[in-house]
Parts: C-alpha cells; structure tokens; sequence
C-alpha cells in the first residue's frame, strides 16, 4: 500500500484552494449541492474506504477537477502543490474542447495506461458519482441515462482495476448497490 503518509496541512490547504476554486459552482443533483462536496468525498473514498494514504494522491482527488471545471491553470496546480501533483490532475483532467462523446471515449481508451495513482483516482471519481446519481440524481436524467452512465464507468473502470483492491472492492459494492436501487439486476 502507498507508504508516503498526508500532511493534514497540505490536504486542509488542497481542500482550501479547491473550496476557492469551485466556490460559486453547484453540483447537477436535485439539490444543487455545492460543488466541493464532491472532490471531499473522492479524497474520502480513497482515504477512508481505500487506506490511501499517498499525499500526492490526496492532494490530486482534491484538486482533480479545478482545471477541467474553473480558471485554474496547472502552473498554477504545480506552483502551489508540485509536479507530483500537476502530472497526476493532468493526467485525469478531459479536453474540454472535445465533444462529450469523445472525452468519454478517451477515459475508457486511457484508462488500461494511466499511472497507478491516476487508475485510483479515476475509480474513486467514479464511485462517488454512481452514489450521486443514484441517491440524487439530475432532475432531467431518465433512467435510461442512468443505466448508460453505469455501463460506461464499468468500461472506464476495467481498465483501472488491480492497483487498490480495497477500492475494486468498494467499486463493486457502489455498483451492485447502484443496480439494485435503479431496478437494473438481472
């Protein structure tokens, strides 16, 4: 397991600057939640449901849409928290400029030859979003979409699997859970 153990400070300063960063962002669930809700809960899956304990990790769940989502530059990722941390937001932040439908290929086509790190964070982002659309899902989003979005984490995820089997764990269990409660088992 990741022998490099957080800083609180460094994680209370990464959950700071996210907290900036998505402060006037909103969440697409029914209740518009905030939006720094859900780097807090990817750093959490991976801290408390899957014994990570690498700080650059961490640092990178916290900060790993602050690129994709707002101003932030990853200069500015590096001049803050470090090339660790920099390469590890790159490496799961989608081409905004690409069409919807060609990032998410892209996830599924990157995702066998991501770096350990980023395969963890990638679940972890998965998992928190299936418990998202699961318990408070967009108003506009049929189950249809539901189900099409769980086939597409499946397809992201396989090619992630095998680093952290807590997390692969934890995965499967959101998963089963999640077709339980859409009416999805077989």
């Amino acid at each position: 397991m990741d022998v490099d153990f957080a800083s609180p400070a460094t994680l209370l300063r990464a959950a700071t600057f996210a907290a900036e960063k998505h402060r006037h962002q909103r969440r697409k669930d029914a209740e518009a939640s905030p939006y720094i809700n859900h780097p807090l809960a990817v750093a959490s899956v991976l801290a408390v449901e899957a014994s990570v304990r690498d700080e650059a990790l961490l640092v990178a769940a916290l900060l790993h849409d602050t690129v994709e989502d707002t101003k932030t530059t990853f200069s500015e990722l590096e001049a803050a928290f470090g090339s660790t941390v920099r390469c590890l937001v790159e490496e799961v932040t989608d081409d905004k400029s690409l069409p919807k439908e060609v990032r998410k290929s892209l996830q599924v086509v990157h995702a066998p030859s991501a770096s350990p790190s980023a395969k963890q964070l990638k679940i972890a982002d998965k998992i928190c979003n299936i418990r998202d659309i699961t318990e408070s899902p967009p108003s506009d989003w049929s189950e249809e979409r539901k189900a099409e979005y769980l086939a597409w984490t499946e397809r992201v995820v396989a090619g992630c699997r095998g680093v952290n089997s807590s997390l692969d764990r934890v995965y499967d269990a959101t998963m089963q859970a999640a077709r339980r409660k859409l009416g999805l088992l077989a």
